[in-house]
């Protein structure tokens, strides 16, 4: 079924993520996963690297975030760059914006390049910053104490360099709203992790007491708020008008909290997995869960699959969810945020790049 612009709605066919990555990529003109490349080659992230292999061998999770950039940059991680270019090519120059066609390539201007890069750089610092594990609660199995701590002394040094590039990078586009925009993402982000690692000492902190409203506020901020307001601000850089630029801030929210569902319902859907994944207590199908089952009944579930030492028995849990509609209305909940990103895209011309941006929409929303 199409739309009134061309867009079909979503179904569960379409093609894989791997596939959707590297035909977009295609239309941008070159692997965003080459993105943040000048600054990770740089002199001083070259000598934090060498620092960072000290690491190997110990259980820090900075080495599985740096392991995540070689392994698993053409699924997730590149993909915030990705959607900022796809978007700058899908809307196109501005009329106010006729006389600089000269700058553009590959029907994308060297400023929303720049600004793809900066997405990039902010996204990948915070990740880096994620990697920092409290000391005080750190176990014997853990490993040595010095090495926890050297980690996440490289763990703030790394993070905080590819930041301070970001922000030099983004105050280079010399655009007041532009900084305005990032600078109020950065705040977001920060808020979100703040909100992420704030929970109450109840139950032993294992889930928050939070509905699903309170819930996507949260994952705005830590997970949405970056690429909705960088999708604006590439709009802002072509001088685009204010509902081309609203209607990228909404594919950019939308599209961006599918993945979101998309990524806390794969333990639920997975086929294939022999082994339990391991999930977050307070991820979308849990918190749905606990909504229809009531506070109490979700903690009683909770107290009945931890064992000895409180270690919580992850399939009795997740049979429990499968059991009642958490995975079903997270699978309607993704949807309904797919179809609102598509929405938005209908404001935008047909072209090849809003196809792929639709096609983005359709693999984080087939199960």
């Amino acid at each position: 079924v199409r739309g009134a612009g061309g867009l079909r709605c979503l179904s569960s066919g379409g093609p894989p993520w791997s596939q959707v990555v590297s035909e977009a990529e295609k239309i941008v003109g070159y692997p965003t996963s080459f993105m943040s490349l000048r600054c990770l080659l740089s002199d001083e992230l070259s000598n934090i690297a060498m620092q960072v292999r000290k690491l190997v061998g110990t259980k820090h999770p900075l080495l599985d975030t740096a392991r995540g950039f070689v392994y698993d940059s053409r699924n997730n991680l590149q993909m915030r760059g990705l959607v900022v270019l796809l978007i700058s090519k899908a809307a196109g120059p501005s009329t106010a914006e006729l006389s600089f066609q000269h700058d553009m390539v590959s029907g994308i201007y060297s400023s929303q390049r720049s600004l793809a890069e900066i997405t990039e750089l902010i996204h990948t610092a915070f990740l880096v910053h994620r990697g920092i594990v409290n000391i005080g609660e750190l176990k014997s199995c853990d490993g040595p104490l010095k090495d926890m701590q050297f980690g996440n002394k490289m763990a703030v040094l790394s993070g905080d360099f590819l930041l301070a590039n970001a922000c030099t990078s983004l105050a280079q586009l010399q655009n007041t709203k532009v900084v305005e925009l990032i600078s109020s993402a950065i705040g977001d982000l920060v808020q979100g992790i703040y909100y992420e690692n704030s929970k109450s000492s109840e139950e032993n902190s294992l889930t928050d007491d939070i509905g699903i409203s309170r819930w996507k506020e949260q994952v705005f901020l830590s997970h949405s708020a970056l690429l909705a307001k960088s999708c604006q601000a590439a709009m802002e850089l072509a001088k685009h008008s204010a509902e081309i630029q609203d209607m990228a801030f909404q594919y950019g929210k939308h599209m961006s909290m599918s993945h979101k569902l998309h990524s806390d319902l794969q333990p639920f859907v997975k086929e294939s997995s022999s082994d339990t994944m391991a999930f977050s207590l307070n991820s979308a199908p849990a918190i749905l869960h606990q909504e229809f089952r009531g506070r109490e009944e979700w903690l009683k579930q909770i107290r009945e699959a931890q064992g000895k030492g409180n270690i919580v028995d992850y399939k009795k849990l997740q049979e429990a969810i499968k059991a009642g509609k958490g995975v079903t209305s997270a699978i309607d909940l993704c949807r309904c945020h797919g179809n609102r990103a598509l929405a938005a895209l209908e404001r935008f011309p047909p072209s090849e790049a809003r196809d792929a941006l639709a096609n983005i929409v359709y693999a984080v929303t087939r199960f």
